[in-house]
């Protein structure tokens, strides 16, 4: 008896238990299905389309053509006759409705839904506090989900596996260019960590936060896409510093989307309700000022970077994400909404609770034990974490002309803006104060 799975979040084959349960239950016989909404996906931007189609690619490859691209999950399974789906269960608010909404279509044609497993390696929800609450502070829920996470890699079995084809849709095709050709898919990830294990791991506490520097394993869209699991990595860590810190990395991943799992209105609301209160600016200033950090062009070197090797890769460096947020909350007093819906729009490795609480930390407003006061100075974080300047020239041209660490004060270079390069649109200390001042007058508020 043929039996389906729905890819999710889990396109890849080894280390997926719902995928092994529907290769057991159908006897080695399996429809796979991927369900393809094509309105969501116009909306995304050229690179975030171009990495979903790669990623369905891969998949599809190594299947040898296995993979049902679809519209309508009821429809194939009918199509497949099929009683039993399977997949993996997913955690964010619009994966949960969906597969709430699927599972009960399915019931009413007898068929049954299976939701097995997660794309996690502790299953948000499972961590609590000893009285069966949730935690808010990442350093106590860290502590917990190291004892949990302690679940071997799945195998896939060794049965012949005949993939069942039903008619579908095909890949989709992107609608918008990306900047250069996208590489993903499962082998390409698990490529990717091995090379991160003989170039940077044994480093990584280091050098993680030096945004000049490969110092980072590059998985975060695998990870996003499922192209690999939490578990396959962290059966490969030893116990030495670098590698318990690449730990805590996957820790404050699962982390967020904990916070999410309980809070889920904090996917777009704050988590400290207060900060809704807080003024921030509108008008065509403001406009202008975002349009200006959308497109780097803000005369801060370090932030400017970071957003042209968003618009330019896809990608952005993790210790450069908190400097650029912190830049549009508190120094153009912008909401943090507007920029976690940029990142959405144009990162690869876009992840909703990730996204969502990476913002709210930065801003002050989610989980940070000590929020509103840490204000990023994107000079001395640019020193600090790219100290020879290597990082803002690659992304930045109108400053390469500018050697060293001098690249980051192009103000006080000699012909520092000879090329073009903009002055910068706020005065950071003036704008630091504001942020603080506002901040006071909510501080009555409960």
């Amino acid at each position: 008896m043929t039996a389906a799975f729905w890819f999710t979040k889990d396109l890849r084959l080894q280390d997926n238990p719902a995928l092994n349960a529907a290769i057991r239950a159908g006897s080695g016989s399996v429809a796979a299905l991927y369900l393809h909404a094509p309105a969501e996906y116009a909306q995304l931007a050229g690179i975030r389309q171009h990495s979903l189609t790669e990623s369905l690619r891969a998949l599809d490859a190594s299947m040898a053509g296995g993979l049902n691209v679809v519209v309508d999950i009821v429809a194939a399974a009918e199509a497949a006759g099929v009683t039993q789906v399977y997949a993996t269960r997913l955690y964010d608010p619009a994966g949960k409705r969906q597969q709430l909404e699927v599972g009960r279509a399915l019931a009413q044609r007898g068929i049954d839904l299976f939701l097995l497993g997660s794309q996690y390696a502790v299953a948000p929800g499972s961590v609590t506090k000893p009285d069966g609450t949730p935690y808010r502070v990442y350093t106590p829920f860290s502590k917990v989900w190291f004892t949990l996470a302690t679940e071997a890699p799945h195998v896939l079995p060794s049965v012949e596996i005949e993939w069942v084809k039903v008619a579908g849709v095909g890949l989709p095709q992107p609608t918008e260019a990306a900047p250069f050709a996208v590489k993903a898919g499962e082998a390409f990830a698990l490529r990717t960590w091995e090379r991160f294990k003989e170039r940077a791991l044994d480093a990584y506490d280091d050098q993680r936060n030096r945004a000049d520097l490969s110092g980072t394993s590059h998985l975060s869209h695998a990870l996003a896409f499922g192209e690999i699991h939490p578990r396959t990595l962290l059966a490969q860590l030893g116990q030495t510093s670098a590698h318990t810190i690449y730990a805590k990395e996957l820790a404050w991943r699962e982390f967020y989307a904990d916070v999410l799992w309980h809070n889920p209105a904090s996917l777009t609301d704050y988590l400290e309700p207060r900060f809704a209160t807080m003024r921030y600016d509108t008008g065509e200033t403001a406009d202008a000022r975002l349009e200006a950090w959308k497109t780097g062009k803000t005369g801060y070197p370090m932030v400017d970077a970071g957003m042209r090797q968003l618009l330019a890769t896809g990608w952005m460096h993790n210790r450069v994400r908190m400097i650029v947020a912190s830049f549009l909350v508190k120094d153009l007093h912008l909401e943090w909404q507007v920029g976690a819906e940029w990142f959405e729009r144009n990162l690869s490795d876009y992840d909703p609770a990730s996204n969502s609480h990476g913002w709210q930390w930065t801003a002050g407003c989610g989980t940070d034990a000590s929020p509103y006061y840490r204000v990023f100075n994107p000079v001395l974080q640019g020193l600090k974490f790219d100290p020879n300047g290597d990082y803002v020239r690659k992304y930045v041209p109108e400053l390469a002309h500018i050697d060293g660490a001098a690249a980051h004060t192009p103000w006080d270079a000699l012909g520092g803006y000879a090329n073009g390069y903009p002055a910068p649109i706020v005065d950071h200390n003036t704008e630091r104060n504001e942020s603080l001042a506002r901040l006071e007058e909510i501080k009555v508020i409960k």
